[in-house]
């Protein structure tokens, strides 16, 4: 599957729908951003069960602005509507692997459980 385009109006039904959701904030200008693209688009390849979204910050400004993106690239991703990792900078092939990867084997109900303290711990 190819890198989709994420929008203000897509993102959250993507976020919502999407079991998993790599989003790769980036822009034009961005040497980092434009060296991470093709190992970004090689994975969303190889990777054909789950879906790889890209937010240009320049033309999706109130996005990036919305999730904090201060440093670009960064990369998140989702899992059953959670955000489950967020690192600005651009990551080589092995790594991203690594962070699929660890992202497939979560146990979600354990890391429902532990947002759930968290939020009973601070509230």
């Amino acid at each position: 599957m190819a890198t989709i385009e994420l929008t203000a109006e897509n993102f959250t039904a993507h976020v919502e729908g999407d079991d998993i959701l790599l989003v790769d904030f980036w822009a034009s200008w961005c040497g980092p951003c434009r060296q991470f693209a093709p190992i970004y688009e090689a994975a969303s390849e190889k990777h054909g069960d789950i879906v790889f979204g890209s937010v240009n910050t320049e033309e999706q400004q109130e996005l990036a602005g919305a999730f904090r993106v201060t440093s670009i690239p960064t990369l998140m991703v989702f899992r059953e509507n959670v955000l489950v990792f967020a690192q600005p900078g651009a990551l080589p092939e092995q790594a991203l692997e690594q962070v699929i990867a660890a992202v497939r084997g979560l146990d979600m109900d354990d890391v429902r459980r532990q947002i759930a303290e968290q939020n009973g711990q601070q509230g």
